[in-house]
């Protein structure tokens, strides 16, 4: 008797790579859930068009279930802090004499509202070989190709405008307003990379800083 074909739908086994992503992605899972959740606005999130999902973080309001940072999306993360890092290596071997620490040894950044909104600025630039205008505020980004490509075609203010919002109040708040930022964008792909001078948009800063305030008394 024909016992005809097996038509339905099989899985397919997991590959050796898979099971140790699979340890690797529950350990930083694991991790990111004992990390302490922020207290106040981070001032890097007040670009962000969608002023309920700020309340929602600021309120610490519990997130669905399997709504959290996947092992994927924390070691992108952390790809990003090594470019980073790199980035400041580069810029430092090239003449840039970038700060990324104060005279304390803290990194430079803002308080303000009684510490419920705060910022941490990737560094300020002091002197640099090239003639830019000096102290700058340097804020670095990496990004996949796609992304990248339109950041090096239209400009950060265009391209990603809660970029753009960020460096306009961090610039506000760190008294920076006179040189333009250093915006620095590596292409995760391809290792190009990007830098761009961005002025100091006031309107930009105070409607960031509007948007937290009503945040604060929603």
């Amino acid at each position: 008797m024909d016992a005809g074909f097996d038509f339905n739908h099989r899985e397919k086994p997991p590959s050796f790579a898979d099971a140790v992503n699979a340890c690797i992605d529950t350990a930083l899972v694991a991790e990111q859930a004992e990390r302490p959740q922020r207290d106040y606005l981070g001032g890097s999130r007040l670009g962000d068009i969608c002023q309920r999902r700020l309340q929602y973080e600021y309120l610490k309001t519990p997130k669905d279930p399997g709504a959290g940072f996947s092992g994927k999306s924390l070691r992108i993360f952390a790809l990003g802090h090594v470019l980073e890092d790199l980035a400041i290596a580069w810029l430092r071997k090239a003449g840039f004499d970038l700060r990324t620490r104060n005279r304390h040894g803290d990194q430079f950044g803002f308080s303000v509202v009684g510490g419920r909104v705060q910022g941490h600025a990737d560094g300020v630039v002091v002197a640099a070989p090239n003639g830019m205008a000096v102290p700058a505020l340097w804020e670095c980004k990496s990004a996949n190709a796609k992304n990248w490509r339109e950041i090096a075609k239209h400009g950060v203010g265009k391209a990603k405008p809660v970029y753009a919002a960020q460096i306009a109040l961090y610039q506000a708040y760190l008294g920076l307003t006179e040189a333009p930022a250093l915006f620095t964008a590596i292409n995760k792909d391809t290792c190009e990379i990007w830098h761009e001078l961005v002025p100091f948009d006031a309107a930009l800063a105070q409607s960031a800083s509007d948007k937290a305030v009503t945040i604060l008394r929603a």
